[in-house]
C-alpha cells in the first residue's frame, strides 16, 4: 500500500491501557502515513490507569507500529504529558531516533518555528489538585465506557452515535471557558517567545486557528485525541492541518491486521506488560 508522505505527524492523548482508547483506528491511520518525524505529544500510554488486566491486541499493535517506524529511520519524539508524567524524569533520553522530551521546537524549511508541548502545565487543576485530576480521569474513562454501550444500543435502533462528554463540555460554561483560557494562554506565551505555531494536546479539542493579541499573532493548533475525535496534526508543504479519521475514506476501508503468529504476539504482549510493571515499581 502506498503511504502518504508527511514532513511531520503529531498524535496525542491516545491513552493506551484504558477502555476508551481507539487504538484500532489509530493503528489504521499509522499504517497509511510515512512521516519524516512522528511526534507523540503526551498521554500516549495512560500510566495513571495502567493495569496488566487490560492491554488488548490493538494497543500492542500501536506500539509495534511505532517501533517499526523507528526501524525505518523515522524520528520519533515522545513529548511527555500528565498521564505519562513519570517519563519526565527521563527528559533528554535518546536511543537512536527515539527521544523523550518535555517540549520541542521544530525549525521548518521556510524559516518558521513550531513550539510543541502537551499543555497540562496550563491546567490549574493539574497544578494544585492532582488527586482531583486523577479522579476525573477515572470518571472520564467510565463515561466513555458507558457511552460505548449507549452507542451500541443506538446503532441497533438505527440511530446515530452521540458523545456524552462532548455534550457535557458544550453545555457547561465553565468547560468552554477553561478551553478558551487554555488556548489563549498558550498563544500569548508563544507570541511572546516569537514562535509561528504553538501545538498542544491535553484538552482533547482539535483546533487550527490564528490567535491575535496586542503583541502579535500565532497559529494555535491542538491535535485533539484518539478517544472521541480521532484526530491528528499533519505538516506538509509548509502548512499545518488537522487530520480527521472519520473524513478519511481510505483508512476506514482498511481491516485490522495484527500478528499472524498469535503465540508470538502473546509472548510480546506479556513481555511488554511485565516491563511496564517493573518500570512503574522502579519509579
Amino acid at each position: 500500500m502506498i503511504k502518504r508522505k508527511l514532513d511531520v505527524a503529531v498524535i496525542s492523548d491516545v491513552h493506551l491501557g484504558t477502555y476508551g482508547s481507539r487504538a484500532s483506528e489509530l493503528s489504521r491511520y499509522l499504517s497509511t502515513i510515512d512521516p519524516s518525524i512522528l511526534i507523540l505529544n503526551g498521554d500516549i500510554i495512560d500510566i495513571w490507569q495502567f493495569s496488566k488486566k487490560y492491554w488488548p491486541p490493538g494497543h500492542m499493535q500501536v506500539i509495534k507500529q511505532i517501533t517499526s517506524m523507528l526501524s525505518r529511520g523515522i524520528k520519533v519524539y515522545y513529548v511527555t504529558g500528565n498521564h505519562d508524567e513519570m517519563l519526565r524524569r527521563f527528559e533528554h533520553f535518546s536511543v537512536g531516533d527515539f527521544h523523550i522530551v518535555n517540549k520541542l521546537v521544530i525549525h521548518h524549511s521556510d524559516g518558521k518555528r513550531s513550539w510543541i508541548f502537551h499543555g497540562d502545565v496550563f491546567d490549574v487543576i493539574m497544578q494544585h489538585s492532582k488527586w482531583l485530576a486523577k479522579l476525573g480521569a477515572v470518571g472520564y474513562d467510565m463515561l466513555i465506557y458507558i457511552n460505548a454501550f449507549i452507542n451500541y444500543i443506538s446503532k441497533k435502533l438505527g440511530k446515530g452515535k452521540i458523545s456524552l462528554s462532548k455534550k457535557i463540555k458544550n453545555s457547561v460554561k465553565g468547560a468552554i471557558k477553561h478551553i478558551n483560557n487554555f488556548e489563549q494562554t498558550a498563544a500569548d506565551i508563544a507570541i511572546e517567545k516569537g514562535y509561528d505555531y504553538v501545538l498542544c494536546g491535553h484538552i482533547h479539542q482539535p483546533c487550527n486557528r490564528k490567535i491575535i493579541n496586542g503583541n502579535g499573532s500565532v497559529n494555535y493548533l491542538n491535535s485533539g485525541d484518539w478517544i472521541e475525535n480521532l484526530t491528528a496534526l499533519e505538516y506538509i508543504n509548509n502548512e499545518w492541518s488537522v487530520y480527521h479519521f472519520h473524513e478519511d475514506k481510505l483508512v476506514q476501508e482498511l481491516t485490522d491486521s495484527f500478528y499472524t503468529d498469535e503465540a508470538a504476539y502473546l509472548r510480546t504482549a506479556e513481555l511488554f506488560k511485565i516491563m511496564m510493571e517493573d518500570f512503574i515499581v522502579a519509579s
